[in-house]
Parts: structure tokens; sequence; C-alpha cells
């Protein structure tokens, strides 16, 4: 008779310890990172890989294993960024490229997400457009620059057809594919909530699809900055402005090899940036809402 209430018992128990268990997992504890920890964790790494980086390059230079012809050393390009700082011409060029990628993507979002939700949801729109966005995906984003000067010239327009053609297929595949992972589940539940439609569309399946649409404009920001600079490079006109590209290409012209590598390595630094300043937090934010990052 003992034994017969003790099962009921510890059945009991066992439900009191599993729910104990799952009510563990749920409370995930979110705590401020220290000031000190980000430093060690976020700002050191790079910091020490960057000096190891220039303490190589000058070693290179100064033990004459490299001619300062091919590699120039690492005091001629920051005498070439202190210059330009001096001139007042620093900030300006980097503001003339950053200003364009950013209008440039922007654009390139507005379009890029309605057609990728289209492409995602209307079977026919997948079968008759799909191959062509993966196609133009591929295809090197300086093939664009010859006919887009021919259509409109040197100009602002110019630019933004390049940019175009570089990053909405990216956004919109990206997109699609976050879509594609949505698991069926959702959407049934959605469908019974009255979540249909637009509605539907806004409320389930683009949270839902959120972290393979964000993969999506990240890389549709890649396109966007390498298009602008190709862009740049291969259609300098003084009507354009002076940006990192066409710094690049006149540092070309000239044989001005620290110039060279003052472009490139600013153009390096916008794409860190950016990255560091805008995706990264949306990665951060997607990864905590979904209880994947607790810091």
């Amino acid at each position: 008779m003992a034994s017969t209430d003790t099962a009921p018992k510890a059945k009991a128990d066992d439900l009191a310890g599993l729910e104990a268990g799952l009510d563990a997992l749920d409370a995930v504890e979110i705590r401020r990172t220290p000031v000190r920890e980000v430093l060690v964790r976020k700002v050191l790494p790079p910091t020490l890989a960057v000096t190891l980086v220039l303490a190589v390059w000058q070693v290179l230079v100064s033990a004459g294993i490299t001619e300062e012809t091919k590699l120039p050393a690492p005091s001629a390009v920051w005498d070439g960024l202190t210059d330009m700082w001096l001139q007042g011409t620093l900030l300006e060029v980097i503001w003339t490229s950053v200003s364009r990628g950013l209008a440039g993507f922007l654009l390139a979002l507005a379009i890029g997400t309605p057609l990728g939700l289209l492409v995602a949801r209307v079977k026919f729109v997948r079968a008759a457009i799909g191959p062509i966005l993966s196609g133009l995906q591929s295809l090197p984003s300086v093939a664009w620059v010859p006919p887009a000067v021919l259509w409109f010239g040197l100009n602002d327009a110019m630019m933004f057809t390049v940019i175009l053609l570089g990053a909405v297929p990216s956004i919109a595949n990206g997109l699609v594919s976050g879509v594609d992972q949505v698991p069926p589940l959702f959407l049934r539940a959605g469908r019974t909530m009255g979540a249909t439609g637009l509605k539907g569309t806004w409320h389930v399946v683009l949270p839902a699809a959120l972290p393979g649409y964000l993969a999506g404009l990240k890389q549709g920001w890649a396109f966007s900055w390498r298009s602008l600079m190709a862009a740049e490079i291969i259609a300098s006109s003084p009507d354009l402005g002076l940006g990192l590209g066409q710094l690049l290409e006149n540092g070309r012209n000239n044989i001005d090899l620290p110039g060279v590598f003052l472009a490139i390595l600013l153009i390096l630094i916008v794409g860190i940036a950016i990255d560091l300043l805008i995706f990264s937090p949306l990665e951060r934010w997607v990864l905590r809402s979904r209880g994947l990052l607790v810091k």
C-alpha cells in the first residue's frame, strides 16, 4: 500500500523538478557588461592585430626586404593622411563616398525588400525571377559601370545605378532565404490568430525571417560599397567630386604609392566602421531577442 502512495508522489516530484528546470532555462540573466571587459574582449584583440601588421610592415621596409617603390613605409602613408587632414580634405573625401554608399544602400533596401517578399511568397514570380536574381548576384559589379556611363553619363545617377544592380539581388535573396527557413508552424499559428495577407507578412513572416534578412542586408551593404568603389575608380570626373575611389585612381595615375595605400586603408576602415556601428549592434539585438546572446 505504501508503494502505491509513493508512486504518485515521485511523479509529482519529477514534474516539479522538470518545471523548475524549464523556469531556470527561461530565466536568462541579462547583465550589463563592464567597460573594462568590453575593452579587453572587443578592443584589445583588433588593436593588437593592427599593431602586429604595422610592425611587420615596418620591418619589411626597414630591412630592405621589399623596395619602397613597391611597399611604402607606414610613415609615408601617415604623412599623406596628415597632409589631407591639415588641408581639410580628408573628411570631405570620406563623406563623399559614404553618403553615396548609404543613400544607394537605402534605395536598394526599399527596392530589394518588397522584391524579396514577392519572390518568396509567389511561386510563379520565384520561377521567373529567382534564377535571374541569383545570376545578377554572381555578376561582378564592375561589369555594370560601362553601360551605366553610356546610359546616364558621369553623374550620381550612374553611381546609384551600379550600386542598385549590385545590392538589390543580395538583399532580395537574403530575404528569400530567411522566409524559406520560417517554420510552417509559425505560419499556421499566425493564420489561426487572423494574421493573414499583409498582416501575416508584417507580424509573422518578417520577424521570423529576420536573421536571414539581416545576413542579406550585410551582404547588400558589402556589394553596395564594392560597387561604388568600382564606379568611382573607373568613372572619374571632377563633376562627381573626389571620393575614395577617385583618390585611389589619382594615386595610380600620379604613381603615388603612399597615396594608393592610404586610399585602400581608408576604404577598409570605412567598411569596418559601418559594420561595427550599424550591423553588429543589429545582429546582437536579434540574437539577444531570441535568447541566443546573454551579454
